[in-house]
């Protein structure tokens, strides 16, 4: 039962896979996700290092805002359709989404009128000519019922949203994962990080594929129709360079890569510019001052702010865990661990938190309050493990 709804937990369409693999399961998002196979979490995190890893993302949100007539006879036609499209998300993102070339993904989140993060998603402008005038959008799991209402409301009366969270979500990472797709969908192949394409007519029916992911490894997130989910996923375990990979190595591949993790890292009560996220807002939102909460974000952008997030490298074995105290070297309390844990390609403990601005800079020494001892630790850069992005 989901302690969130205490209503029974949802299945992705490859919940049977799982369970058949051995799968540890647990709640997560509302829905039973897998957290480890056999192998365990240290072992799939390093086959995703260094072969390829298959991610069920399915209880992700992956929808398609579109205006009521798409396209245009005209490459002026298509590019005012792309216009009318980006303005209703703009009312809720500080990002350039008008700006998005043909194909290109962008990072970027969702803020309430206080500056505040509700969520952080990909809003994509796809290739396609015919299909100018939409975006694909892809939202949080545990943040989707609130996302999905802000987006339409926002979209009220001049486009529509429609959700394909139903269907099924593959990720594949690791430096082998473009040749895994390149037997299956040679037509992504051709992609850099944060493009996308659909793919039609596939033997999986029509797919979506963008080159990102959230494990600093190059990769794909393939999203398929719910029918064909089982059935892809087997085609992918079949190459021996591909194993399934839980929740478990996902979490602390994307702690090694620096990524955030939505209410943990990033929340309402973190302004973009705290959580160290400021190339998210673009020049021109800058200039305009048009989102949500512009006054006080464009306001710490010149003043700076009190605490911002930052890496955190304990110096010792002991990883520090969320909601860890970090002090300064003389015993003040300056900040907190947001997501911490062993990281296994460093061999050692990593974690992200907030720390007061005057004690962010690289290198600057710390204390972690651990079962009641003041442990060594110091601000790291991030990420802790270079990105290996196809760009």
């Amino acid at each position: 039962m989901s302690e969130a709804s205490n209503s029974p937990l949802m299945k992705t369409p490859l919940h049977a896979m799982h369970t058949r693999l051995g799968a540890r399961m647990a709640e997560f998002g509302g829905y039973d996700m897998p957290i480890q196979y056999a192998d365990g979490i240290m072992a799939e995190h390093n086959w995703t290092r260094t072969e390829a890893g298959l991610f069920d993302v399915s209880h992700m949100g992956p929808s398609f805002l579109a205006l009521p007539q798409l396209g245009g006879k005209t490459s002026e036609e298509r590019d005012e359709a792309h216009r009318k499209v980006s303005a209703l998300v703009e009312k809720l993102v500080p990002s350039d989404i008008a700006g998005l070339a043909p194909g290109k993904v962008q990072l970027t989140v969702l803020l309430n009128e206080d500056g505040g993060i509700i969520d952080d998603l990909m809003i994509g402008r796809p290739p396609r000519e015919d299909q100018q005038g939409g975006l694909y959008i892809v939202v949080n799991a545990g943040t989707k019922e609130n996302d999905f209402a802000l987006i339409a409301k926002a979209a009220a009366g001049e486009a529509e949203l429609h959700r394909a969270d139903d269907r099924a979500l593959i990720a594949i990472q690791g430096p082998k994962a473009e040749d895994v797709i390149a037997g299956i969908f040679p037509e992504a192949v051709a992609l850099t990080f944060m493009t996308f394409k659909q793919i039609k007519d596939t033997p999986y029916g029509n797919v979506v594929a963008t080159r990102c992911g959230y494990t600093g490894e190059d990769g794909f997130e393939i999203l398929v129709p719910a029918e064909h989910g089982e059935a892809f996923a087997n085609r992918l375990l079949e190459d021996h360079r591909v194993k399934p990979i839980g929740l478990g190595a996902r979490d602390s591949l994307r702690l090694e890569a620096g990524l955030c993790l939505y209410g943990h890292d990033l929340d309402t009560g973190k302004t973009p510019v705290m959580a160290s996220l400021n190339w998210m807002i673009s020049k021109p939102r800058r200039e305009r001052g048009d989102f949500p909460g512009a006054q006080k974000i464009l306001g710490q952008i010149k003043d700076g702010v009190a605490s911002k997030r930052v890496g955190i490298r304990p110096l010792g074995r002991a990883p520090a865990r969320e909601g860890t105290e970090v002090q300064s070297v003389d015993g003040q309390t300056i900040g907190v661990v947001t997501s911490g844990g062993f990281g296994p390609t460093v061999n050692g403990p990593v974690a992200q938190g907030y720390v007061q601005t005057a004690f962010a800079k690289a290198g600057t020494p710390l204390k972690l309050i651990v079962r009641g001892k003041a442990l060594d630790a110091e601000v790291a850069t991030l990420p802790f493990v270079p990105a290996r992005y196809k760009r």
